[in-house]
């Protein structure tokens, strides 16, 4: 097997699974517990609300619209099953490209009798203002939505105001957007406040936070299927993560903040990378049209495949030279059936050998450079 030449140290280009936490464990959060009423408690219960109003500022909404959770599954699966209890028994509606917790949620919900239908994707994954007025038609009884504003699989973009402007239009009764924000928000502009959204997911580990905390924004009030404990104003039960909350808060400030400055840098380096792969005759992308620069993708995030390399073998050679890559959603990586780019249209072979290159805040054009070497090594041998 190729052996690391080119670099001591490993390179991570994996960061649409997780990010590098940037943060040291926090020395000064209390551990009191935040309902707890003694003085230990009353100040963790402080620095966790503090932390809500923070996050509150930097996405401009109200902090009493926003609830900690343990991370976008759990605030997907909230919003998902709040459904089971709405005296409507309208249908609930995913995009078929969606993140394994909403797919399987759907699941889940059919099961319990309550009805569902999904949403065609285009051949990038992504839902189209047409798809859905063509879901709409189908499905008139509609009455939630969820769709994903980042593709986790292929960086795509929806236009989610877009599609706000469609579900506005629908006659007939309310139709609740859910969107999952966890690869949007940090890394692209986006404007919450402003976008007819009524629910929507945020993870802090995508964003070098730590792992077990995130949030769920919810425009109003809603009543959740499980509780337990109080915590939360009733809608997440369980003791909450005042560390988590606190690093969230820090990270949300720090790449919110800062997002068109490193969505300008990270649009450079991903077109250096695009560019070079594309005079590879062996590279295939995916979708094809990712080929080229676009605003209809992120620029953190690159699927991609070899022509007669299965996707775990191109992985695991780059592995052994020092670079992580993977071979699709981490939440998935059980499942070789990759539902989305199934959904996008994509033949089986090339499903099979599709892998993503996702990159972040640190990363940098002699990363870059390094991983176009790494890959000309590989395909040298397979």
């Amino acid at each position: 097997m190729i052996k690391n030449s080119l670099k001591e140290k490993r390179i991570y280009f994996d960061w649409a699974a997780s990010a590098p936490w940037a943060l040291p464990p926090g020395t000064d959060i209390p551990f009191g517990n935040p309902s707890s009423l003694h003085t230990e408690g009353r100040e963790a219960k402080r620095i966790l609300e503090d932390a809500r109003l923070r996050c509150a500022d930097v996405l401009e909404v109200p902090p009493e619209t926003l609830y900690f959770t343990s991370g976008g599954t759990e605030s997907n699966s909230i919003m998902l099953f709040s459904n089971l209890l709405k005296k409507s028994q309208g249908r609930v509606l995913s995009s078929m490209a969606e993140h394994a917790s909403i797919r399987e949620g759907m699941d889940t919900l059919e099961k319990m009798g309550r009805p569902t239908g999904k949403i065609t994707v285009d051949s990038a994954g992504r839902v189209t203002p047409l798809t859905l007025e063509k879901a709409f038609d189908k499905f008139p009884d509609t009455r939630f939505v969820s769709i994903m504003s980042v593709n986790n699989e292929t960086g795509a973009i929806t236009d989610i105001e877009e599609l706000g402007e469609v579900i506005q239009k629908k006659n007939g009764a309310p139709v609740h957007l859910h969107c999952d924000l966890v690869q949007a928000v940090g890394k692209i502009p986006i404007d919450l406040k402003n976008l007819e959204i009524d629910s929507a997911s945020i993870s802090a580990h995508k964003i070098c936070g730590p792992r077990g905390i995130g949030l769920l924004y919810c425009r109003k009030p809603l009543e959740v299927f499980y509780s337990g404990g109080g915590q939360e104003n009733g809608r997440r039960g369980g003791t909450e993560n005042t560390h988590g909350a606190a690093a969230l808060a820090d990270n949300l400030e720090k790449y919110v903040t800062s997002v068109s400055d490193n969505y300008k840098f990270a649009k450079t380096r991903w077109n250096k990378l695009i560019t070079a792969l594309s005079k590879m005759e062996r590279c295939i992308f995916i979708p094809k049209e990712r080929s080229g620069s676009s605003q209809l993708f992120s620029p953190f995030i690159l699927q991609l495949a070899f022509k007669d390399i299965p996707g775990e073998v191109m992985a695991r050679a780059l592995d052994d030279l020092g670079f992580a890559v993977s071979t699709g959603s981490a939440c998935s990586s059980s499942s070789p059936e990759r539902p989305v780019l199934v959904a996008m249209g994509i033949e089986e072979k090339l499903r099979i050998e599709g892998i993503r290159i996702s990159q972040g805040y640190t990363t940098t054009d002699e990363d870059i450079d390094l991983l176009l070497n790494a890959i000309t090594e590989v395909l040298k041998f397979l």
